[in-house]
């Protein structure tokens, strides 16, 4: 490995790599954003020179959409990003000014920030997140370049940190074009405030071939929490009930996600008040033999592997709560001797009996003895001498475990099995809270959290015995905006073609969901949404685009409830999801399918689900004001600036903010004084509006406080 600075590394790779650069960087935190930057502008100085970056998740700091929406973000964005580097890539992707020399080809994009972006929506990769390594590998990338994490007490091996998700299976298929020659250069910089990761996560330093001399210092992008509105909670506790215990949980990202979250933890920690929403709701009333057969209400005894792409702070919360706390192990006949009780919860070998259903065999052999010991299940101390166990006291004992002497002379020799894992993820990425409380955890507690490739997590394929063994029961549970009364569903892309994320992962589970015994796939919608005062319905009669087929449905769930697709025929799956439907919309929907000929003329949507009405909801957040938390995970905004965000987005609901100065001609009426809203108008600039411009916006931000508080 070559230690050098910033400019040497640039000049490096310049020299080194003779044509077109094909950088890869990870997705999302992992990317030195000093060096790409560097890199990306000396591009630009020589045109006769190609660079094609291939990643995704570039981050950016969020792009506000108006005037207003600038007031209230600004001091925010100054105060959660610090110094975070920006990309510079980005910022001329989003002009439309990158240089002809210059490619960015992304196979997931943030969220919802380049639907208006030509250039970015035109060099998009529609990819499982499985198919990564390989097609980049096709695609010849000759450079790879990541930040990552040191430990002085590991001074010749570097962590992977958030980012061994693609960067692992790159470099194993990289590695034989190295070995024939091929100048393929590998980069790292060390980030001070990245957790340092260990197992696979961790590598040698030697696999490096460029270190940066300087450790980067600057603020890691960070995704605030968001709020989490009374529809994702309710979707959450619906959620919730489908999670069988002792199982698996693979959870997306956002709101929904951190609903789910919350609502397992309250199943966990007050089943109580969990019960009695649910009973509230009408749950178990409607879809309790469901919940029997699929999940569970009581609180978890064994508890749940996690096994997600992203590590996010919402399966942290779970592992701190006792709801993640399932080891899964790194050998199949460790794993299957778990599966069946042979773990205590100190995980320790049970006895004789626990090892004969697993198939070990509990007369002890050189091969047997010294697979206990590996896996920490029995001391190293204790050899075997012909056909007896000796113990380090000098004791002989019969090296037959089922022997009564033998097993009460061993336990005290017994031990904890080793490697086990709480949590497999790919990536990271979160508040800044998340990574701190990461950094802050034990080494102990931090080798339970396994970070490792996307291969390991999102295929079955390779060490399938024992991924099915660890995965028993597993519920992915992931979210989508649409769904169509055939049981398809769109969570990545517009029907005009536009992009607005990918497809990421939310495939590669869905059909895992299919193919692993006793697995169910469960997408989240909220029924309904509204934009600019019009409220349309996310359950429709059809969609240009599917992310998910509709012979891959299985579960939905809305915040009215739970729809079971799988292997339900047509008319039975319509039925199903206009159960979960926005009533407002039903009578429509059900006229669409009889007219295809899916519903029979005479059908009858039940009465009971015909009550399914956002004003039926909202008496629970009165009732269960502990199950309804805005920020159950935690908040990066103060409290004045967790009401102007509610008032800002009642304010989005109702009107187009981008056109606000033409809404002057509308009247705003018996607003509260501003005095009562002083410190919140103050923290917007508008304490003391100046000219017709600002005394609209203190006008209509005093509409939306006043509407936010009331609903």
């Amino acid at each position: 490995m070559h230690i050098c600075s910033l400019e040497q590394a640039v000049e490096e790779v310049l020299e080194r790599i003779d044509g077109p650069i094909r950088l890869a960087l990870p997705l999302g935190l992992g990317k030195p954003n000093h060096f790409v930057n560097a890199l990306y502008q000396r591009i630009k100085e020589l045109p006769q020179r190609s660079l094609t970056i291939y990643t995704a998740l570039s981050l950016a700091k969020p792009q506000a959409g108006s005037e207003l929406e600038q007031r209230f973000s600004g001091p925010f964005l100054r105060r959660v990003y610090g110094d975070y580097v920006e990309l510079d890539y980005l910022g001329d992707l989003r002009c439309g000014e990158l240089p002809a020399n210059v490619q960015i080809e992304e196979f997931y994009l943030q969220p919802g920030s380049q639907l208006h972006n030509p250039q970015a929506q035109q060099s998009y990769i529609s990819l499982n997140y499985s198919h990564v390594a390989r097609d980049l590998q096709r695609k010849g990338v000759n450079l790879i370049a990541q930040l990552v994490a040191t430990d002085p007490e590991r001074p010749e091996h570097l962590s992977l940190s958030c980012n061994p998700d693609i960067t692992l299976d790159l470099m194993a298929l990289l590695q034989v074009r190295r070995d024939a020659g091929e100048q393929i250069f590998y980069l790292a910089q060390a980030h001070r405030d990245l957790p340092y990761m260990g197992g696979v996560a961790e590598v040698e330093r030697s696999r490096f071939d460029l270190l940066l001399e300087r450790p980067e210092r600057t603020t890691l992008f960070s995704t605030p929490n968001m709020p989490v509105s009374l529809q994702d909670h309710a979707i959450g506790l619906h959620a919730s009930t489908l999670v069988r215990d002792g199982g698996t949980l693979q959870l997306g990202i956002g709101a929904m996600a951190d609903a789910v979250a919350a609502a397992l933890i309250a199943r966990q920690a007050d089943n109580a008040s969990y019960r009695a929403v649910l009973e509230t709701m009408r749950v178990p009333q409607r879809w309790g033999e469901l919940i029997r057969h699929e999940g569970g209400l009581a609180p978890f005894a064994t508890g749940l592997y996690g096994c997600s792409e992203m590590f996010l702070l919402g399966l942290l919360v779970l592992v701190e709560a006792g709801v993640v706390r399932r080891p899964a192990y790194p050998d199949v006949h460790l794993q299957r001797l778990a599966n069946l009780g042979g773990l205590d919860d100190e995980e320790h070998l049970r006895g004789a009996e626990s090892l004969r259903q697993a198939g070990i065999p509990h007369v002890l052999d050189g091969n047997t003895l010294a697979w206990l010991q590996r896996h920490g299940l029995l001391a190293n101390e204790i050899t075997l001498e012909g056909r007896e166990l000796r113990l380090p006291d000098g004791q002989s004992l019969s090296c037959d475990l089922a022997n009564p002497a033998t097993a009460e002379a061993i336990r005290p020799y017994l031990g904890s099995a080793i490697g086990g894992v709480l949590v497999h993820g790919g990536f990271i990425l979160g508040p800044q809270a998340f990574y701190e409380r990461l950094r802050e955890l034990s080494e102990t507690q931090r080798q339970r959290i396994g970070m490792t490739a996307i291969s390991y997590i999102n295929r079955l394929y390779g060490d399938e015995s024992l991924k099915r063994l660890q995965r028993r029961d597993a519920r992915f549970i992931n979210s989508c905006f649409c769904v169509t009364l055939l049981g398809a569903s769109a969570a990545d892309q517009l029907e005009d073609g536009r992009v607005l994320s990918g497809v990421g992962g939310q495939y590669d589970f869905v059909a895992q969901a299919h193919e692993l015994e006793g697995a169910r796939s469960i997408l989240m919608l909220r029924s309904w949404r509204e934009t600019g005062g019009e409220v349309t319905s996310n359950i429709v009669w059809h969609y240009g685009h599917a992310t998910i087929p509709r012979h891959l449905r299985d579960l939905v769930v809305t915040e009215y409830g739970i729809a079971d697709l799988r292997g339900k025929n047509d008319a039975q799956v319509i039925e199903a999801l206009l159960r979960i439907a926005d009533a407002r919309f039903q009578d429509e929907l059900i006229a669409q399918a009889q007219k295809a000929g899916k519903l029979p003329e005479d059908f009858v949507l039940a009465a009971e689900y015909r009550q399914n009405t956002p004003w039926r909801l909202l008496a629970l957040q009165d009732e269960f004001p502990q199950l309804f938390i805005e920020y159950p995970l935690g908040c990066d905004f103060t409290r004045e600036e967790r009401d102007l965000l509610r008032a800002l987005r009642w304010l989005k609901s109702k009107l187009k903010l981008s056109e606000i100065l033409e809404l002057g001609r509308a009247a705003l009426f018996d607003l509260p004084e501003p005095a009562h809203y002083a410190v919140h108008l103050e923290r917007m600039g508008l304490g003391d509006p100046s000219g017709l411009r600002e005394q609209l916006y203190q006008k209509l931000v005093l509409a939306g406080l006043k509407a936010a508080e009331g609903g």
